[in-house]
């Protein structure tokens, strides 16, 4: 029997719970440790989130023995939530309500067009939002509670870390210790907000989108620092419910997106009161005697010093894995030592063949609640129900809830020129005019859409063959639809979380654009650019498409 090891467990300024290292008596498997007994399973998920509970309710219905451990460490801010993870908590979930109470504020604005006569300004009330999006997350800790419990999974609400490469010991805030183990082991703990530790009063004075949907009080004018889709969506809703909302970015918005998209997105959200501060990176943040945030940055376009005054700086520049606090080498588990992502295979299988990683927390996998819970699912058919089915990541369809909603699915335009080149990528797009925005009088100018397909060479036209033999796009109004050679390996991948989940758009054909939409208008091709076409035209009939980019209407 190996030597027993103290636990140290610390409190931090905050009295948030830490430990300086994480240990915990070891055994021979199965036999009973001076910390109060083994647990033995056939599964253990650490990581309550959506991937993680997934994969342990798949497991439990297959008749296995199932644990779930998961543990919240609290915000820098103080902020804590409960069971299900990021999407429910602190991501898509509440973002959706709240980009959506935003869009009910444009409603109200346009409902004068269409006989309905509501007082103006309509005034917007935060702490009555923020404790009804509050209440609903809530219902769903409880929900997930219920379920494992109706499931016979066993919920342990520790901070777990490896002992071996079977063993986990869990600590709970009291500072109590467990040991579980498992023939199988799946860490689904996903990841936090990044914090710019360098910069002076970051993490003291700025919140995360780990805190922004459990304030209680309004954040009022606030400053978003970044450009990721976190940040865009959270400016949004904050510019959409009146509050007066700057974004500094460093470079590109949306990076990884489609840079033409992710331009009509920045161009709508400035053009309805988003201010962005562009080519800009923060140096520090004092907070002054009232209250207030004083942010001072460098303007790298001007080379001078910009100064501004807040009550609320959100980061949003990525994101870090959860994986420093598991003890992963003491299980032999391999990370990238660049982002400190797990390395997996296809199979989700870690360097330690039992122990599988999956969602936010796995290296080159998309970070989006599907493709986890997908995952999940189907890691538990494999290990327990005789199935071989992997989890396919190509072309996952994917939403970004902006003020202008953008949808897309497979490569952008520039991902599609450096894969295939760009004599060989063919470009159909168009703008038009959704119907509401006709009597409402709305500006359309962002509503746009485009595909593009791949022509195939293999004709003996060298120049222009006759037909493209695959390919994909961006377009608006439709979100995120999924092209059709990809539907039977994706009808299970639902759109999340949006109205079309579920939707199947097949591959268009001989169509004209304006038979999918009347108000669309062609869009002619950019002078000297042989390659972009008005969508209008017709469509060779060996064209399917591989991605779809769209900037869906609010």
């Amino acid at each position: 029997m190996m030597a027993a090891m103290a636990v140290v467990v610390l409190r931090g300024p905050r009295g948030h719970f830490r430990w300086r290292v994480p240990t915990c008596t070891r055994g021979v498997r199965g036999a009973a440790s001076p910390a109060g007994g083994q647990q033995d399973f056939d599964l253990l998920v650490i990581g309550g989130g959506s991937g993680g509970l997934a994969c342990a309710k798949e497991a439990a219905q297959l008749g296995k023995k199932v644990a779930v451990t998961d543990y919240v460490e609290p915000s820098p801010q103080g902020t804590r939530w409960g069971l299900g993870g990021t999407c429910v908590n602190v991501g898509c979930i509440p973002k959706k309500l709240m980009h959506q109470a935003a869009l009910l504020g444009d409603m109200i604005r346009d409902a004068h067009h269409y006989g309905w006569e509501v007082a103006q300004p309509v005034q917007h009330d935060w702490n009555k939002m923020a404790e009804a999006v509050q209440n609903h997350v809530k219902s769903l800790n409880w929900g997930h509670r219920v379920q494992l419990q109706d499931r016979k999974v066993k919920y342990f609400n520790i901070k777990a870390s490896f002992v071996d490469k079977h063993t986990v010991c869990g600590v709970t805030k009291s500072g109590k210790e467990t040991l579980l183990s498992a023939d199988h082991i799946v860490i689904a703990t996903g990841g936090r907000p990044k914090y710019p530790t360098h910069i002076e009063g970051a993490s003291e004075y700025g919140i995360t989108s780990d805190d922004i949907f459990w304030l209680k009080e309004s954040p009022g004018k606030t400053l978003v620092v970044g450009a990721s889709y976190v940040a865009l969506e959270c400016a949004g809703f904050l510019t959409g419910i009146g509050l007066d909302t700057t974004v500094m970015m460093r470079s590109i918005p949306l990076r990884g997106f489609d840079q033409q998209m992710s331009s009509l997105v920045t161009e709508h959200m400035e053009s309805h009161g988003t201010r962005f501060l562009k080519g800009c990176v923060p140096s520090r943040i004092e907070k002054l005697p009232a209250g207030q945030l004083q942010v001072t940055w460098d303007d790298h376009a001007s080379g001078k010093e910009g100064t501004g005054i807040f009550d609320t700086v959100l980061w949003a520049i990525g994101r870090v894995p959860e994986t420093r606090n598991l003890n992963l080498e003491k299980a032999g588990v391999n990370t990238n030592p660049k982002n400190q992502k797990i390395l997996v295979d296809a199979q989700e299988a870690t360097s330690v063949p039992h122990i599988f990683a999956i969602g936010d927390v796995a290296e080159g996998r998309p970070e989006l609640t599907p493709t986890a819970i997908m995952a999940g699912k189907l890691l538990a058919q494999r290990l327990y129900g005789k199935s071989s089915a992997l989890m396919d990541y190509s072309n996952v369809p994917t939403t970004v809830f902006t003020p202008l909603e953008y949808g897309c699915v497979g490569l952008s335009e520039e991902e599609a020129v450096t894969v295939h080149g760009q004599e060989h990528v063919e470009v159909y797009h168009a703008y038009y005019k959704p119907l509401e925005f006709t009597v409402a009088e709305r500006d359309a100018s962002q509503c746009y859409i485009k595909m593009w397909g791949l022509l195939y060479t293999g004709n003996a036209d060298s120049g222009h063959p006759s037909y493209l033999l695959r390919g994909g796009g961006q377009a608006a109004h439709l979100q995120a639809f999924r092209p059709g050679p990809y539907c039977d390996r994706l009808l299970r991948l639902k759109h999340h979380p949006c109205q079309t989940e579920g939707t199947h758009v097949p591959s268009p054909t001989r169509r004209l654009l304006s038979q999918l939409d009347p108000g669309l208008t062609d869009l002619g091709a950019s002078p000297g650019d042989s390659r972009r076409h008005p969508w209008s035209t017709v469509c060779p009939a060996g064209m399917a498409p591989g991605s779809i980019q769209l900037t869906p209407v609010p």
